[in-house]
């Protein structure tokens, strides 16, 4: 595919988004529907609609709409690419560029714009923030580094580095986890690595590699809102520990068994019932749902899909599953609660809830994890009561 071709595949795609088809989905659509597009035409074209929703108001500013076009026109023109240059009109390419397409506006001065937010969310990032509110907020419009984790039970950072590179992956150590390796060259070779497929490392950002390097130690430990079971994993890298995960959803667990082999590692899934005949615990570790927006930008589309209502709700949730995992903790155990969000909403006012809530519990530790080069936004609480 030519570089204009790209460029009217990422304007299809976002106009299909228009009509509330999610992201993910609508690139699989196109994919399925452009068997001629090689590995390297696919990654380009979501890399571009991935560019557009980290900065989609000021893509907007700049291309002068909202549709496809105007969108790509804004963030082509926001990288400082030759817009004729991919706006041509040749082969499978977006038609030239109208008179009025090609005046381009000044530079935005609403701050919601530049910071590239929702107006409605504005205030609780600010209050959240504080001063560290539009560096964050800027970190959320560039693209997330690609993190390695080490499992440690079979080897060490420095030697997985030195045989990563003689596959042509280059690293370099990363100074927010012990295990975290950040990928600064060949990110697309990682799964076909020998290290990857002996299960000598996983991909996992630092931030969330942290969140349980920070755990309190226990003999048995409890992932109670495991999702894929990314710190299940990581938990497991400790041979001393009797690892547990339970979702709400155990489909999203679905490729746990394959990975924990991988890794050498055991992790038994338990469904609702049995977390219950299973407890009390020694660590319950609660990664609740939240409004991600720690990791907008890996999901930037969530950016703009969260709402004030949702994000109340989510808070209720979030409620909810702290109440019934204390009840899981054994006698000086410790709850260990953490979020991909930076809002205090979801943060420490839910810490502080669930202390009004709950006589004779405290909070032992609570740590905020920086949006920047090294990791995502993350935060994390310990609980003993």
């Amino acid at each position: 595919m030519t570089p204009g071709a790209r460029v009217s595949a990422a304007i299809e795609i976002l106009n299909s988004m228009a009509d509330g088809v999610p992201a993910e989905q609508a690139l699989t659509r196109w994919a399925r529907a452009s068997r001629y597009a090689g590995s390297k035409d696919r990654a380009a074209v979501r890399d571009h609609v991935f560019d557009v929703l980290r900065q989609r108001r000021s893509a907007a500013h700049f291309g002068g709409g909202e549709d496809g076009r105007a969108l790509m026109i804004g963030q082509l023109r926001q990288q400082g690419a030759d817009l004729d240059a991919h706006f041509n009109g040749e082969g499978h390419a977006p038609l030239p560029l109208t008179d009025a397409e090609r005046t381009a506006p000044a530079a935005p001065t609403e701050q919601a714009v530049v910071w590239n937010l929702p107006d409605w969310i504005m205030p609780a990032f600010e209050t959240s923030l504080s001063d560290r509110a539009e560096a964050v907020a800027k970190a959320l419009q560039s693209r997330a580094p690609i993190t390695l984790r080490v499992n440690l039970a079979k080897a060490e950072p420095a030697s997985v580095a030195a045989r990563l590179a003689a596959e042509d992956v280059m690293t370099r150590p990363n100074p927010v986890a012990k295990s975290a390796l950040t990928v600064i060259r060949g990110e697309r070779k990682i799964r076909n690595t020998s290290l990857y497929q002996q299960g000598e490392i996983e991909l996992q950002d630092a931030s969330s590699q942290a969140v349980v390097a920070l755990m309190p130690k226990g003999a048995r430990v409890l992932d109670y809102c495991a999702g894929g079971g990314g710190k299940a994993l990581a938990i497991a890298m400790d041979p001393a520990v009797e690892v547990f995960a339970h979702d709400i959803d155990p489909r999203r667990m679905a490729d746990l068994p394959e990975r924990a082999a991988r890794a050498g590692s055991v992790i038994h899934q338990l469904d609702a019932e049995a977390v219950g005949e299973k407890a009390p615990f020694d660590v319950v570790l609660c990664d609740a749902p939240c409004s991600g927006s720690g990791a907008w930008r890996r999901a930037a589309e969530g950016k703009w899909t969260l709402t004030a209502a949702r994000l109340s709700e989510l808070t209720e949730i979030q409620d909810t599953i702290l109440d019934r995992a204390a009840g899981l903790v054994a006698e000086n155990g410790h709850l260990v609660y953490a979020t991909c969000s930076v809002l205090q909403a979801e943060n420490e006012d839910r810490i502080k809830a669930f202390l009004a809530r709950h006589a004779g519990w405290s909070c032992l530790f609570q740590h905020r994890f920086n949006v920047d080069d090294d990791g995502d936004g993350f935060y994390t609480a310990h609980l003993k009561r």
